[in-house]
């Protein structure tokens, strides 16, 4: 299927989804891919579909969309691959455009140094690209990219596209036990985030069956440790861990509303204690939701911290 949805999107709403590459033709093969390791790695852009096929598809859906009511936020192109790869991307984009309908690009980042990729890029309304370390060492060990490809051209076509895209920039940088979690490697990794002046920037954990059974989630006061030390460098941050849907709606359930901000960014206890006093409930209902383990109590810099308990990814 090349358009699925809509479905809900932590980070879009209701997304329509595109998918404009086979799988899995990708220019990395991630330690913590959910699709398992690349079964094509290839740098060079090719026409896989042509972009007419893709936005006849995508227009029969919104049609159907608009029949059941349904909202559309975001048209988005997140295919089984790495969407630069589609030599027709800007093509593409542009008749995504024609629908009224707000466009989104999920990239790797890797192709981002090529002028005409940039270009492509330029023509959606909304932009994530990966950034899961700032060294190209840690870089090769958690992406696994292939060998001609090169960080630093990397990282200077990131800022320039940065300089250059007028819609709204966000970075993901994906986290992985051992390998790019170290308050070092992090302090490096935000810093370098920071230059490009993302509108947000996402911190991910793997949370289904990665490529490698050893590529796991940090330890939720490491995640904590990763907010903190991101917001110190001056980024609009937020989690994101896969608890999609409406997460900040006000459910009139306290154990259901902090499970849900706790899921997108810690919570301070003095935060906690409001929330508990404004829903005229007791703290019993937060230290139940720590005793069932769905909260983790945590602290940073002295001050006590509430995270969502993360769900752990079942090995292949």
């Amino acid at each position: 299927m090349k358009v699925f949805g809509p479905v809900p999107s932590r980070r879009l709403g209701r997304s329509l989804g595109i998918n404009n590459i086979p799988p899995k033709i990708c220019t990395l093969s991630c330690v913590y891919c959910q699709l398992g390791r690349s079964l094509k790695m290839i740098s060079e852009r090719q026409e896989f579909f042509t972009p007419e096929e893709l936005i006849r598809e995508t227009k029969v859906k919104i049609e159907e969309s608009q029949t059941k009511n349904e909202k559309i936020d975001y048209l988005t192109v997140v295919p089984d691959g790495e969407p630069t790869l589609d030599v027709h991307l800007g093509r593409l984009l542009e008749g995504l455009g024609q629908t009224g309908i707000k466009t989104a690009v999920i990239t790797n980042s890797t192709l981002i140094d090529r002028v005409d990729v940039r270009a492509d890029l330029l023509k959606s309304s909304w932009v994530s690209v990966k950034v899961d370390a700032a060294s190209e060492s840690l870089w090769r060990k958690i992406d696994r990219p292939l060998k001609p490809l090169d960080y630093d051209k990397i990282k200077d076509g990131l800022l320039l596209f940065s300089r250059e895209f007028k819609g709204t920039l966000a970075t993901e940088t994906m986290l992985v036990k051992g390998l790019n979690d170290s308050a070092e490697d992090l302090r490096k990794t935000a810093s370098f985030i920071a230059l490009l002046q993302p509108s947000i920037a996402y911190i991910s954990i793997p949370t289904r069956p990665p490529a490698e059974t050893w590529a796991v989630p940090p330890d939720e006061s490491v995640i904590n440790e990763a907010f903190h030390i991101f917001s110190e460098a001056g980024l609009p941050c937020e989690y994101l861990i896969g608890y999609e849907g409406d997460a900040f709606a006000q459910t009139g359930d306290l154990a259901e509303d902090i499970l849900s901000i706790t899921s997108v960014h810690p919570m301070r206890e003095e935060a906690v204690k409001k929330m508990v006093d404004k829903s005229d409930a007791s703290f019993e209902v937060i230290e139940d939701l720590v005793d069932k383990e769905e909260l983790i109590r945590t602290s940073f810099n002295n001050h006590t911290f509430y995270l969502r308990k993360l769900k752990r990814s079942t090995p292949k």
